[in-house]
């Protein structure tokens, strides 16, 4: 059982945390695609683990709706603060991004706009119908806000009808007030549950480990996520992006992270990615399977 951790943050990162550097010619075209034309993906500015893995099989993720959020999570590295405003060309950019980097499922994510009317739907909206226009043969999945449970948003992402949608509750039911301030455990299950009763093809969500969460909540999150019917679940180790967020309490073991892979798909998830450098687009080019 993973015990929830009363001594100092643990000092140092274990070996399995330790990633090899991209390499390969297809992450260096794309690289190279990248810093030209300063094209705007997660991958680059949130250095993921994984980007050499993913761009080496043609996935990669880009963020709408600016770099400043209107919430404040505790594990978050994204700036907080009054956002810019919208820029409506930017459906149009992020399309034409894909088309350089010849991308064959793109992942688009987005800050939280709660100061907007529509919470940032109508660029979501956009974007995707943008994409299909100059894409036509790229797959999509929407990693979305939980749009504070407005239908009308929501509906708004059914309608542009992308292969996979997700939405992450991040941690467990008990940790949720101080890890997501301004988000809600039980919010968060009602929009996936409305999604997949609208007719979305496959729901994601994913959660991180390491900021105190016993087994037991752990295992109780995949439940509930089963429960309202998600078909996918990543599970990855939290790291801690500065010293004013929160401290890692613990890290977790491989085999760990092997036992909930296992016992997720007992429960029936098509897709389990579960491991310490599992993110939200891990593997997200099989997730349409």
């Amino acid at each position: 059982m993973n015990t929830v951790l009363e001594s100092a943050p643990p000092q140092g990162k274990p070996k399995w945390l330790k990633v090899k550097l991209p390499i390969g010619q297809k992450y260096t075209e794309l690289r190279g695609l990248v810093d030209k034309y300063k094209l705007n993906t997660i991958c680059t500015s949130g250095s993921c683990p994984n980007m050499g893995e993913c761009w080496g099989e043609g996935t990669a993720t880009f963020m709408i709706l600016g770099n400043v959020c209107t919430r404040s999570c505790g594990f978050c590295g994204v700036k907080t603060g009054r956002p810019e405003t919208v820029d409506w060309d930017e459906p149009e950019k992020v399309a034409r991004s894909i088309k350089l980097m010849k991308i064959k499922h793109a992942v688009v994510t987005s800050v939280d706009r709660d100061d907007l009317k529509d919470m940032g739907s109508i660029i979501w909206y956009e974007t995707v119908k943008a994409i299909r226009r100059m894409n036509p043969e790229t797959t999509l999945e929407t990693l979305i806000p939980d749009f504070q449970m407005n239908e009308r948003n929501l509906d708004r992402i059914v309608a542009a009808d992308p292969e996979v949608v997700s939405h992450n509750m991040e941690t467990v039911r008990r940790l949720t007030r101080e890890v997501r301030i301004q988000a809600k455990y039980e919010r968060s299950l009602e929009v996936l549950k409305y999604l997949k009763e609208k007719g979305i093809r496959r729901t994601k969500s994913g959660i991180m480990l390491g900021l105190g969460e016993t087994e037991e909540e752990v295992i109780q999150t995949m439940r509930d996520l089963r429960d309202a019917n998600v078909d996918v679940v990543t599970i990855g180790q939290y790291l801690q992006p500065s010293k004013k967020h929160l401290p890692v309490k613990e890290f977790i073991t491989p085999e760990q992270f092997k036992k909930y892979e296992e016992i997720g798909k007992e429960m029936g998830f098509r897709h389990v990615e579960s491991g310490a450098l599992v993110r939200s687009s891990y593997h997200a080019q099989k997730h349409i399977l």
